[in-house]
């Protein structure tokens, strides 16, 4: 019981000898029996109060013990409203990252649909004179194919020159590179071959600045296979077709070599 209903009782009960003390001085006044009744009246009402102060104290403690439980329950939800609203703002994050990730992978896809678009747009380009038009990626292959025979890799520039033309059988760099692959495969010894692609390069493209050179590689090729006549034949047809050549003074010397 706390301090305050102890208090409440102690002032009770000095009332209560207050009054009987008052009844004993003037019990003269009442008779034994009214005396008897008064004092029943007045214990029952101490008793009474007693009683509702007991039940107020009891119904007190019991809403305090509600009101904790309350009190709790309502911080239990607070953290887990915390805990969820972290959760949700770590998921915000994330998805945040994500969408930034996916965003810049975008970028990176749309910027590689664009190269290799350009790498496969058709240009307008210089080659042995002539204006061709190919794409960025046939221009590539063509040149590394041709920095490998200029550093003396005949075999691997006669690979590379030869997938060339499978590949690209259609391109502006074919007269070229059949002029480059039959130079390859006469450095190789491989002769047959090189004069089949000469001779290949020359029906495509009679007028390519390098054609003169070409049909004097012919007759080479017709020397070293001991086809005196038909190298013969040949270095006439340089110095008829090509007069101004560097290839038809070239095919004079040779001619008269072979005389």
């Amino acid at each position: 019981m706390s301090r305050m209903p102890r208090i409440k009782h102690l002032r009770e009960a000095f009332l209560a000898m207050c009054v009987v003390a008052s009844m004993g001085a003037h019990a003269a006044l009442f008779s034994d029996d009214e005396a008897r009744t008064a004092i029943l009246e007045l214990r029952q009402r101490v008793e009474a109060q007693k009683v509702a102060s007991e039940a107020m104290q009891r119904r007190l403690t019991d809403e305090n013990v509600n009101l904790r439980r309350s009190l709790l329950d309502l911080q239990n939800q607070i953290e887990s409203l915390r805990a969820e609203q972290a959760r949700m703002l770590g998921q915000a994050e994330q998805v945040t990252r994500e969408l930034a990730e996916a965003q810049r992978r975008h970028g990176a896809l749309s910027q590689a649909v664009d190269d290799r678009l350009r790498a496969m747009e058709p240009q307008k380009l210089a080659v042995d004179g002539r204006e061709i038009v190919a794409t960025p990626g046939e221009k590539r292959e063509f040149e590394a194919a041709l920095t490998i025979f200029r550093n003396g890799d005949f075999p691997g520039a006669q690979a590379a020159f030869l997938d060339f033309t499978k590949r690209y059988p259609k391109s502006g760099y074919n007269a070229s590179a059949l002029f480059w692959l039959g130079n390859a495969q006469y450095a190789n010894r491989d002769f047959k071959e090189a004069v089949t692609n000469f001779r290949t390069m020359l029906a495509q493209a009679p007028d390519h600045a390098r054609a003169a050179e070409a049909m004097l590689s012919i007759a080479n090729c017709q020397i070293e296979l001991k086809d005196a006549r038909s190298a013969r034949r040949t270095l006439e047809d340089v110095i008829r077709q090509y007069p101004q050549s560097e290839a038809a003074q070239a095919a004079k010397e040779r001619l008269t070599k072979l005389r």
